[in-house]
């Protein structure tokens, strides 16, 4: 196992890595709507789900990966009733081959965030 981690991605809050490499998969830790600077970046649910993006894409370049090695998600939002925002920024970063996905209502996520998302992806 390789744990990962990247600088365009906020800090871990609390005691893991960003992701780890494992044979010819990556692991991500579930990304919350955090800046660098480690603050919550609006209460917008869309603008949560596109920074929540952009950390992943933060995580998978560390990795040497991208959004095309995805191919498996896991959204976890605070408020069924976001489904359709959040669908609406998560289509923008994924054009190609759709990963698998799925998608649950959560009682409550770190800091108080509105949508989380982890990642499986692909070496091959």
């Amino acid at each position: 196992m390789q744990p990962i981690n990247s600088d365009k991605a906020p800090a871990a809050v609390g005691p893991y890595s960003h992701g780890v490499r494992t044979g010819n998969l990556f692991y991500s830790s579930g990304q919350v709507p955090l800046t660098l600077e480690g603050n919550i970046v609006s209460d917008d649910i869309k603008e949560q789900t596109k920074q929540v993006l952009d950390n992943v894409g933060g995580v998978l370049e560390a990795a040497d990966l991208d959004y095309s090695n995805i191919v498996k998600t896991t959204i976890f939002i605070a408020d069924m009733n976001d489904f359709a925002a959040v669908n609406e920024v998560y289509a923008t970063y994924f054009t190609g081959k759709l990963p698998a996905r799925s998608c649950v209502e959560v009682s409550r996520l770190p800091l108080d965030a509105k949508v989380e998302i982890e990642v499986v992806a692909s070496f091959e």
